[in-house]
């Protein structure tokens, strides 16, 4: 993502400095907010900035990263934050063109014929140049070139927000359409075991060693896995389209590529938490928040000098003829200039209750970055516990699904020799689907965690890899 050069922030001001006089109103100072030194559910390695640009890379999954890319190139959101960006732009130079004197250039070319003599046809030729500058003395101008600036800054901070967002989503919906692929194996492989266990239950039947009733059991357990599949196939395919949806394809695109299976993202490293004050720096929403209170302060400024006199010095110069070849050496000549002054005597209020308006609106975005800040750090602590916690019980259910394995393949080898009961095989065949399909299910937990606390910490796409606003 490429920012307004600082320069030209710099330039601008040495320009104010040199073409205007003093500019009124409260001068922009970035606000200050008492944050904690740590953060609650982790330990901060330091103060250093930590680098989570391209943190999804740590997953290890290459198709993973080709959607990154695809997304970055292809989504309407950022093709949209974009387009903002350069209007923005557009209205940052427009906006310090208003520091400069105005130029412009006349010309008419007439025929004419006139009552008094309708028998003769004139030509007549005109050509001119008026010139205008507004003396910036209090600096209306200047307020309104700086909160251009401001806005520019704070429309690169809204594309940041935009990937931010982007790559997130990605990465939980490809996690999540990872898990219903895992969740449709296991749903199938465990109907087709269940079969096998109700065909051996028949066999028996018939031997007369089990009854109907243990029949009607296996196969209504088969029956009740299998029936998980539509629901799990029609959640997968709409993550599937909803991925598709984020790289700006339509809903089948990625069909074939995601055909074939793959296991959830699984994190290899933790994030670098640092410490609460770097989301000042991280957030691009917490730093478009500020961006915007420094522009609301800088219409302050403007709201103010109109309260004041305005200077404007203007200036023209016209030449006539009657033909072409006489312009400007035959030809009439008239100039003029001098300055003018505007000032506003009565207005009823108005003017000072639209500067009143912007200091509330001013106020308005100080309290929305303090908002925004407190929102980070909300988004920070609960990602930080739900992964540690989501983690604690990924083992725990490891453990409880292992268990229960060796437990079904004990409990059917038993039923098999007639040493154990239908209802020991059914109950463990039963626990068994259940602890590995929460297993699954803790999988994607974790992954979508991991990727919530990416985001709550401002990880982004590499900034050179945005591709340049045009």
């Amino acid at each position: 993502m490429r920012r307004v050069p600082r320069l030209s922030r710099l330039s601008s001001c040495a320009l104010l400095l040199l073409l205007n006089g003093c500019a009124v109103g409260p001068d922009y100072v970035s606000p200050a907010m008492e944050l904690p030194v740590k953060w609650t559910e982790g330990s901060a390695p330091g103060p250093r900035l930590p680098a989570l640009s391209s943190w999804w890379q740590d997953l290890a999954d290459p198709l993973l990263d080709r959607l990154m890319q695809e997304a970055v190139a292809g989504n309407l959101d950022v093709a949209s934050a974009r387009a903002k960006i350069r209007e923005a732009r557009a209205s940052h130079r427009e906006a310090i063109g208003g520091l400069f004197p105005k130029l412009e250039g006349s010309g008419s070319a007439l025929r004419e014929r006139t009552a008094t003599a309708p028998g003769n046809l004139g030509n007549q030729f005109q050509g001119g140049f008026d010139a205008s500058w507004e003396l910036d003395l209090f600096g209306a101008n200047a307020r309104t070139a700086e909160a251009a600036t401001y806005g520019a800054e704070a429309a690169e901070d809204d594309l940041g927000n935009t990937l931010l967002t982007l790559v997130g989503d990605v990465a939980a919906n490809y996690a999540k359409a990872r898990g219903y692929q895992a969740r449709i194996a296991l749903a199938r492989r465990t109907g087709a075991s269940q079969r096998e266990t109700a065909g051996l239950t028949r066999a028996k039947f018939e031997a007369g060693s089990a009854s109907a009733v243990d029949v009607a059991k296996a196969e209504a357990q088969a029956a009740s896995t299998e029936a998980d599949l539509p629901a799990y196939e029609a959640s997968y395919t709409q993550a599937v389209h909803r991925l598709s949806f984020l790289t700006g394809c339509q809903p089948g695109a990625l069909s074939d590529p995601m055909k074939r299976p793959a296991p959830i993202p699984a994190p290899h490293k933790a994030l670098p938490a640092g410490i609460p004050a770097n989301i000042l720096r991280n957030r691009p929403d917490v730093r478009a928040a500020e961006r915007r209170l420094a522009q609301a302060t800088a219409k302050i400024g403007k709201a103010e000098a109109a309260l004041y006199p305005s200077v404007s010095l203007t200036g023209s110069l016209s030449s006539t003829s009657a033909s072409l070849s006489d312009f400007g050496r035959a030809s009439t000549i008239a100039w003029s200039w001098g300055p003018s002054v505007t000032i506003p005597i009565f207005q009823g209020g108005k003017l000072a209750a639209a500067r009143d308006g912007i200091v509330a609106q001013r106020d308005e975005y100080l309290i929305a970055w303090k908002s925004s800040v407190l929102t980070a750090l909300e988004d920070v602590e609960n990602a930080l516990i739900s992964l540690a916690q989501e983690r604690t019980k990924l083992k725990k259910l490891a453990a409880s699904a292992e268990n229960y394995r060796k437990a079904a393949e004990l409990s059917r080898a038993l039923y098999t020799t007639g040493k154990s009961s239908f209802l020991d095989v059914l109950d463990a065949e039963r626990s068994l689907y259940s602890a590995e399909d929460s297993l699954i299910q803790s999988r994607v937990t974790v992954a979508t965690n991991y990727v919530a606390l990416a985001k709550a910490l401002g990880g982004n796409w590499r900034e050179n890899d945005t591709g340049a606003v045009q």
